[in-house]
């Protein structure tokens, strides 16, 4: 499993670590990598939370198309820009037309999570545009749907964990949220897989 994230000031981070901590629980092998900076690094250093989680993050890998080549699973969590994925992780994922174009990215399973500063900043619609993208590659989107009472103490959202950041750390709501649609995508992957 791969888990691509984009986190600007730390929330979307701390939901890929969550959701890959559950999954190696789970028994997967996993990958976290995240969607290369690209604003300016002026701009970044002229916030001070955007520049510390930068610094916070050095060690994670940037994410490269092969990152998703020999994996059964790939999630992606992202914060919403204008009702969508932001650019950065757009631009990661304009880099693999090669692997959409030759099959690759067919039949892995695929999952989504997203945070907003409000709850009705867009976090359903950029959780269904990542999945309209998934839709063209073939993937088998895996949700949480109403699975476990814990999508419901999370907010309810069956489409995926979506979290209104506030700066404060993921709540153990949000958490358990995030590790039940984890652990899900695993026992789905792992039944497709056979």
């Amino acid at each position: 499993m791969t888990i691509v994230y984009y986190s600007t000031y730390g929330t979307n981070h701390q939901m890929a670590e969550v959701a890959a901590e559950a999954a190696r629980e789970a028994g997967a092998e996993v990958r976290v990598v995240k969607a290369r900076e690209t604003a300016p690094q002026e701009v970044v250093n002229s916030q001070d939370a955007w520049k510390a989680q930068q610094e916070r993050t050095a060690h994670i890998p940037e994410a490269t198309p092969a990152d998703l080549e020999n994996v059964d699973a790939i999630m992606i969590s992202s914060p919403t820009r204008w009702g969508g994925a932001t650019s950065q992780l757009r631009a990661y994922i304009d880099t693999l037309g090669g692997l959409w174009a030759s099959g690759v990215l067919a039949n892995k399973t695929f999952s989504a999570m997203t945070s907003a500063q409000n709850a009705h900043g867009g976090q359903e619609t950029t959780l269904q545009t990542l999945y309209v993208m998934a839709m063209h590659w073939g993937a088998i989107i895996v949700t949480p749907g109403y699975t476990d009472p814990a999508v419901f103490a999370a907010g309810g959202n069956p489409y995926g964990v979506s979290v209104t950041a506030n700066g404060e750390p993921l709540s153990e709501e949000i958490k358990a949220a995030i590790r039940h649609q984890a652990r899900r995508q695993v026992e789905i992957t792992r039944q497709l897989k056979g």
